[in-house]
């Protein structure tokens, strides 16, 4: 399982312009990494939340 690592702090003297253009930037890389890994990256992640461990069975002496 991947380590959470909090995102790095961001300059706060960027322009719009500057802003709007790191969007425009992510975006595009957002849609080609899906295009490249999208449905490797689904797996991925449906892995990392799946139990490790099969359920455990119910108890019948549980009241529901």
């Amino acid at each position: 399982m991947t380590r959470y690592t909090p995102p790095p702090s961001l300059p706060t003297h960027w322009s719009p312009e500057q802003a709007l253009a790191i969007f425009e930037f992510l975006q595009a890389l957002r849609e080609q990494l899906w295009q490249m890994y999208g449905s490797a990256a689904q797996q991925a992640w449906c892995d990392q939340l799946l139990p490790d461990e099969p359920p455990q069975p119910p108890d019948p002496n549980d009241p529901f």
